[in-house]
């Protein structure tokens, strides 16, 4: 009796483990359509529909290429500040990614490599934002814990 009790609960764990989706995104667009389409929707899109399976979906994030400038807390201290349609919608994009981090619990990474090029300090980035020595090895890690890979280019 003491082993098939045994024996059920690994069964059980192994099938929870089975209820779990895991996707990387490789975001590097700069465009502010797709980058509302595709990750902001899209993630949330994905979570709804494996939460209606009973399934989890575990959501990270690589930022590097031209995708810095969604995740800057002050564009007017930045390259970015003359990027018209981004600051219109800075407010509105900012709220959208904190909700992801926290409603969603989407895990962000930034390549801090390209941070060092473009001089971005992690006190000008979203404090939930990890930093990552590079994107490769963001998406290296990611995907040898068994995330699936998706790019968001332009």
């Amino acid at each position: 009796m003491r082993y098939f009790f045994l024996l059920t609960l690994l069964l059980s764990f192994l099938h929870a483990e089975q209820d779990v989706k895991k996707v990387v995104y490789d975001l590097t667009t700069s465009d502010i359509g797709a980058f509302k389409q595709k990750l902001l929707s899209g993630v949330a899109n994905n979570k709804g529909y494996y939460e209606g399976k009973l399934q989890e979906l575990e959501v990270a994030v690589v930022i590097h290429g031209d995708a810095y400038k969604f995740f800057i807390e002050e564009l007017k201290n930045s390259a970015y500040k003359d990027e018209k349609e981004l600051f219109s919608q800075q407010k509105e994009l900012k709220q959208r990614i904190t909700s992801l981090a926290t409603n969603y619990h989407v895990e962000f990474l930034m390549c801090g490599s390209g941070m060092k090029k473009i001089q971005l300090t992690k006190e000008q980035i979203y404090p939930f934002i990890q930093i990552v020595p590079n994107a490769a090895i963001g998406l290296i890690d990611k995907q040898n814990e068994g995330y699936a890979y998706l790019p968001i280019a332009h």
